[in-house]
């Protein structure tokens, strides 16, 4: 639970089994992201040499569309988010860093990946809204 909204049960659980979900910021296009789901939140990386999300760095909202693995058509669940950019430094980064880092496949720069993240992309929190 987080600032007093319950995660519903589907969002959660279809959320945190998914390796991919699809996200639309603000009124961007809808864009497949790799992610975590961590905290009652997913977390994400974008921007640099990471994953481009069109609008995901000036963005406060966004539509998460999380799909079956097994087919990847049918929609498992559909929530809204809030969207925030976590500090380089800050007690989130700190804390969500490096399971986002052991999460990433094939990093380019292995463990200079966060070093990176700080300098060059955004972690972004999507917190689901009531």
């Amino acid at each position: 639970m987080m600032s007093g909204v319950t995660v519903p049960p589907v969002v959660d659980e279809a959320t945190k089994r998914s390796g991919v979900v699809w996200v639309r910021f603000d009124d961007g296009p809808e864009r497949i992201a790799w992610h975590l789901w961590h905290d009652d939140s997913l977390w994400l990386v974008c921007g640099g040499q990471e994953q481009e999300l069109p609008g995901a760095q000036t963005a406060t909202t966004a539509v998460v569309t999380v799909r079956s693995k097994a087919s990847q058509n049918d929609r498992v669940a559909v929530w809204s988010a809030a969207v925030t950019r976590v500090v380089p430094g800050s007690g989130q980064w700190e804390a969500v860093v490096p399971l986002l880092h052991d999460k990433r496949l094939n990093p380019p720069d292995g463990e200079q990946q966060p070093a990176r993240w700080a300098r060059e992309s955004a972690v972004l929190r999507l917190q689901p809204l009531p």
